[in-house]
């Protein structure tokens, strides 16, 4: 059977990399290229944190190519504009399925679907519906090895920045704090497990925090300071 070519949306994070587990396992599809947004100015992964050098450890690691769009000024025209452009492209290579990492945010699904809809493609959500404590076990009996590379101060206590995601950094979250971050509560970098050949290599520095302004809120972030080692 002729496999189908899917783009996978790449955070380096543990949902981006469980979703790709999937797909590698799934006879329908090929896995063409990983697709990663940045940020150039800082030249790091919005939410994450996470630089530009250790998103490409992470895709050699894996065996997969990376495509990067870069944005320079973190607006939402500029982002529909170069991922419209960007899929484009894909579709003049035949790739007509773009799959992502999401659980159960029905907005952001819809917006995804519909501007994939716009170009002609289609969504493919590996993880969708599944029950997120069930996914997080899952993840640490696969030996997936992460990273907490960025926490919302107001929901996380910030010493848990800089853990591994684990039993006991599970065991520490707070009542109300889902098990897989998927309303932003955390972020995370993946380096080891089932989809690597070899685990990324990286060092921790002393984390950051940052504040951003929003509707008149102001809200704050704690980011572990990651560093390639390369």
């Amino acid at each position: 059977m002729t496999k189908e070519k899917i783009i996978m949306s790449w955070s380096g994070g543990k949902d981006s990399s469980m979703a790709l587990h999937k797909l590698l396992l799934d006879a329908q599809y090929e896995v063409k290229y990983l697709l990663t947004t940045i940020y150039k100015p800082n030249g790091r992964v919005s939410m994450h944190g996470v630089p530009e050098a250790l998103i490409k450890e992470q895709a050699k690691a894996i065996g997969i190519p990376l495509k990067i769009i870069y944005i320079e000024e973190k607006t939402h025209d500029e982002y529909e504009i170069k991922m419209r452009a960007f899929l484009e492209e894909m579709k003049a290579e035949g790739i007509q399925k773009v799959a992502f990492g999401d659980i159960f945010l029905e907005d952001l699904k819809k917006y995804r679907e519909d501007k994939l809809t716009e170009v002609e493609m289609e969504g493919v959500f590996p993880l969708w519906k599944i029950k997120t404590t069930e996914m997080a076990q899952y993840f640490i009996d696969n030996h997936f090895k992460t990273h907490i590379c960025a926490i919302d101060n107001s929901k996380i206590p910030t010493h848990l920045i800089a853990n591994n995601y684990n039993q006991t950094f599970l065991d520490s979250l707070p009542a109300d704090v889902d098990p897989c971050g998927e309303n932003g509560e955390f972020h995370t970098f993946c380096y080891d497990g089932p989809i690597f050949k070899t685990p990324v290599k990286f060092k921790v520095n002393t984390p950051t925090l940052k504040t951003y302004e929003h509707d008149g809120k102001t809200y704050e972030y704690t980011f572990s300071d990651l560093e390639s080692v390369i």
